[in-house]
């Protein structure tokens, strides 16, 4: 009994030593993503002629409203704000309910040529954005969509439903495909058996779907800059970059980085509305991985 519990306390030790090591590293790790986010808010609260000191200054000394007034003032921020939201917001729609038809498709009917149809669509995972640009800028153009937000969520719903559908395929496979059948011999279509079963058993996933797509969408910068021209057709992402000018010697960061925290906040508030959602999906994939 001597000797067990000496071995018992080392044990306890070594255990409490190891929970705390993991705590540091996850602790430094979170402030080393969150680091330049705080750092942003610091400089956009900044007045310019203080933004480059050394080191740099997390809270500011004399913070001042003047650069988010600039930023307004600067570029059509509340219109290209608005565009922004509504490129994203009807891409998401369309890329998640689209996806989700696909997925449900693809989880629960049997049809020849499934699973070669479905890696066909995982094709579109394996190539890069940047590659596709120049022949969806010719596609654009013959379909009339050069210089419009509808040209914007077309793509963007193109390019996303590969993804949405991989990941909402794995949910909808995970449901019981009993409960599927009893709404099937109760006389439920293959609709009803989506809309009232499949989606509502697949929130998580769902989650999960719209806050990538959002921020994909929200965010996407190459495929705007190259097809919009008009400015009141522009975006938040090409405003910005627009603000920070030409040149490096020239850039106004406080301003800059004043429009990239109000570019910011859509993004948080769509996570927070769906982080239950999103997080429950994690653990239930962790558990059932």
């Amino acid at each position: 009994m001597t000797a067990v519990r000496p071995a018992r306390s080392a044990r306890r030790i070594a255990g409490i030593g190891a929970g705390t090591l993991r705590h540091v590293v996850l602790l430094a790790g979170a402030g080393l993503m969150i680091a330049p986010f705080l750092y942003m808010i610091a400089i956009s609260f900044t007045p310019n002629s203080y933004v480059l000191t050394t080191p740099p200054q997390f809270i500011p000394e004399n913070p001042t409203l003047d650069n988010y007034a600039q930023a307004l003032d600067a570029q059509d921020i509340p219109r290209y704000f608005l565009n922004s939201l509504l490129v994203a917001v009807v891409s998401t729609v369309l890329s998640v309910l689209l996806s989700s038809m696909m997925a449900y498709a693809f989880a629960r009917f049997r049809f020849p040529g499934r699973e070669v149809i479905f890696r066909i669509l995982l094709v579109g995972l394996m190539i890069p954005a940047v590659m596709l640009l120049i022949p969806q800028f010719v596609l654009a153009k013959h379909l009339g969509l050069l210089d419009s937000l509808g040209g914007l969520v077309v793509f963007y719903v193109a390019g996303s439903l590969a993804l949405n559908t991989f990941l909402l395929r794995g949910f909808l496979e995970q449901t019981p495909a009993e409960l599927d059948e009893a709404m099937q011999m109760d006389g439920a279509n293959a609709w009803t058996r989506y809309w009232r079963l499949a989606l509502p058993l697949a929130k998580p996933g769902l989650a999960t779907a719209t806050i990538f797509t959002f921020l994909a969408c929200w965010d996407e910068f190459a495929w705007a800059l190259t097809i919009i021209n008009d400015p009141d057709s522009r975006t938040l992402p090409v405003a910005i970059r627009l603000l920070a000018g030409q040149g490096n010697n020239a850039v106004q960061w406080g301003v800059v980085f004043a429009a990239s925290v109000m570019a910011v906040v859509p993004v948080i508030v769509v996570f927070l509305v769906f982080q239950r959602y999103f997080v429950q999906g994690l653990v239930s994939g962790a558990v059932k991985g």
